[in-house]
This record gives structure tokens, sequence and C-alpha cells, in this order.
């Protein structure tokens, strides 16, 4: 049985699926279920466009949380929100750790060719680092 799922969401479009992935899991009322987002560190070296507003940190930070718990009001079980900042897969293996999980749940775009290699692929470094299982929902473009 699954007792602390860790599922791992972003801003886009992946998340609805990744959230639906969880129907198809059977969870029992006894799971818990840790939304978690990772909110990528600036780099120093990046440019800011400065003629265009920016949301500000606190604002991106409430519209990530006012997501999420809409995420969080249709699950079945208990839930928790972890939104912290950082590298993503880095974080995403660390809650993992801090909360015992047993599965992890993440999407991927199925990045190939020069785009990964550019990107990264975040599931990919996630299923390599992490201690427990890992499901990954592919999102079909």
């Amino acid at each position: 049985m699954l007792k602390t799922i860790i599922v791992a969401l972003d801003s886009s479009e992946l998340s609805q699926g990744v959230i639906q992935s969880l129907d198809e899991l059977q969870i029992q009322p006894s799971t818990k279920i840790i939304l978690s987002h990772v909110i990528p560190d600036a780099e120093p070296d990046m440019e800011m466009i400065v003629d265009r507003p920016h949301i500000s940190e606190e604002l991106s930070y409430r519209n990530i949380e006012k997501q999420l718990q809409s995420y969080q009001a249709k699950l079945p079980c208990q839930s928790e929100l972890e939104i912290v900042n950082g590298d993503a897969a880095v974080e995403i293996v660390r809650l993992a750790h801090i909360h015992q999980a047993d599965l992890i749940v993440i999407g991927t775009r199925g990045l190939t060719g020069l785009k990964r290699v550019l990107q990264g692929s975040v599931s990919s470094q996630v299923v390599a680092d992490a201690p427990c299982s890992v499901l990954v929902v592919k999102l079909n473009e």
C-alpha cells in the first residue's frame, strides 16, 4: 500500500494530466499526498526585461498556492502542499526523503534530441536519484 505520494507539479498544462493519473492509482483514504511545486531560483546572469511588468515573487507564490489548493480539494485523502525554491529535480528528491515517500508522480513532455540536451530532463534526473519508485506521466501532444 502507498502511504505517502509526492506529486510534482509545475505551472504547465502537464500538471492537469499528472493529477488525473492519480485516479488510476486507487488511492486509499489512509494515503497522504504531498502536492509539490518547485520555483526555480533566478539565475544571476539572467537578463530581465525592464520595460515590461513582472509578477512579484509573493504574487507568483500565491498563484501557485491557489492552483495547488484547487487540486488538493479534489483529492480523496489527506494532503499537504510544499512550495519550495531551487533546482526542480534536487528538491523533488529531497522532499521524497523528508516525507519518506513510497512513490513520486511526475510529468514529462518527452523532449528529445537537442531540446533534451539543452533543457535537461527533470523526470529523468528524479528517476535516477529518487529513494522510491517514480511514476512518469507522459503528456500526449
